[in-house]
């Protein structure tokens, strides 16, 4: 976690830091099937990682098509920008999402230095992206989709991957 993603942050969810020290590399998942979910955290960095990674979209792609949920916050739904359904379709295409805006993106000054603007691809493969005013929680939940919009949005879609996994 880096610092400006803390920002308005509960201190409940700054805790779980210790638990992300000691994570296995996704080439070392194997059992998909054992899997209730996967929540895709946010970050630059992950702009350039997450779109490409086809075991990555294998992974998502599987975990979708069979009911689990797939969670994903800020340029987190960067991961989802690759991944087609069984059918060829993009899982995005139709589906109401929320994902940094493009506008929160040039706030930051790093929009140049971007490969592409998230909200602008998400709504490129048919998403419906659903805004709200910058650095606001923002959660959409699209049957077993979730998706926020920010760093203020992640303990709001935390929340919602729990509820769906108690249901």
């Amino acid at each position: 976690m880096d610092h400006r993603s803390l920002e308005g942050i509960s201190q409940e969810l700054r805790d779980t830091a210790s638990y992300l020290t000691d994570t296995i590399k996704l080439s070392l998942v194997h059992d998909i099937d054992s899997y209730d979910a996967i929540f895709l955290p946010g970050g630059h960095g992950t702009m350039f990682d997450m779109p490409g990674n086809e075991l990555l979209q294998s992974i998502i792609r599987t975990l979708y098509e069979t009911g689990k949920v797939v969670a994903a916050v800020c340029h987190g739904p960067a991961a989802l920008v690759g991944v087609q359904l069984s059918d060829g379709h993009p899982l995005v295409a139709g589906k109401t999402v929320a994902a940094f805006t493009d506008e929160e993106e040039r706030e930051t000054t790093l929009d140049r230095y971007m490969p592409f603007l998230l909200e602008s691809k998400l709504r490129e493969l048919g998403a419906n992206v659903v805004l709200s005013p910058n650095w606001t929680d923002n959660v959409q939940v699209d049957g077993n989709l979730i998706t926020g919009q920010n760093p203020q949005s992640t303990e709001s879609a935390a929340k919602e991957v729990i509820a769906q996994l108690n249901r």
